[in-house]
This record gives C-alpha cells, structure tokens and sequence, in this order.
C-alpha cells in the first residue's frame, strides 16, 4: 500500500522515486491525473540527467488540445516495487504526472475528510 498526501487544494500527491540510468533515485512528488491515460508524464526539464532511452514520439490529445510526446523507456520506484514503464515527456507540462494505468492494477481509495490517500495493490 502506498500512502498520499493532499496538496494545498485537495490534490492528490504520490512520491516515487524516479531512477536514472547510472542507478541514482530522485525522490518527487507525483500529481495522480485520472484525465491523463498513460504511467507517467513529465516536463522535458524533469529529464535531465536521468539518461532514459528515446523510444519513439506520439501525439496525444490533451485538456488544451494536441500535443507531440516524447516517449522515454523509464525506471521508477514507487513504494518497494521497481517498474519499467515509458514515459510521456513534453514540454510545459506543470507537475509529473502518474495517470489511470496505475489504477488497472492498483485500488485507490480518496477520504479526504477523514485524511486518507492509498493506492492498494489488488
């Protein structure tokens, strides 16, 4: 199970650890976008030093409109668990962003007046 913070308007925060090529983890807080449909989402800046393999680009529709991705094979941590995944890289994106793929194989459960935020394996 992994437990989530509220951000200042209600927002739903997760940390993960985000693995560079040469194995070092960097530690962020991830926004759980449930419009966003793939694993992972960044800023081209977020990038930098974490020397992920270019896999292809995509163009994907968002809330203001078509955008091109770039597509990155990814190594993140998120509890205890390793994942590969790919991830969407484009720019201007404002958080890093873990979308709906995490919920097929995780349960979210939201209690905001009771302070609870989990994403449970099922």
């Amino acid at each position: 199970m992994i437990q989530g913070t509220f951000g200042d308007e209600d927002e739903l925060f997760f940390e993960i650890a985000l693995i560079a090529d040469n194995g070092l983890e960097l530690p962020v807080d991830a926004l759980l976008d449930t419009g966003f449909s793939g694993w992972l989402a960044m800023d081209i800046q977020d990038l930098e030093g974490l020397d992920w393999t270019y896999i292809r680009r995509q163009k994907m529709r968002t809330a203001k409109g078509e955008f091109n991705f770039d597509i990155y094979a990814a190594k993140i941590r998120i509890y205890e668990q390793e994942f590969d995944i790919p991830v969407h890289v484009g720019d201007g994106v404002p958080e890093i962003l873990i979308g709906r793929q995490w919920l097929k194989n995780r349960r979210l459960v939201v209690d905001i007046s009771a302070g609870i935020l989990t994403l449970e394996a099922i």
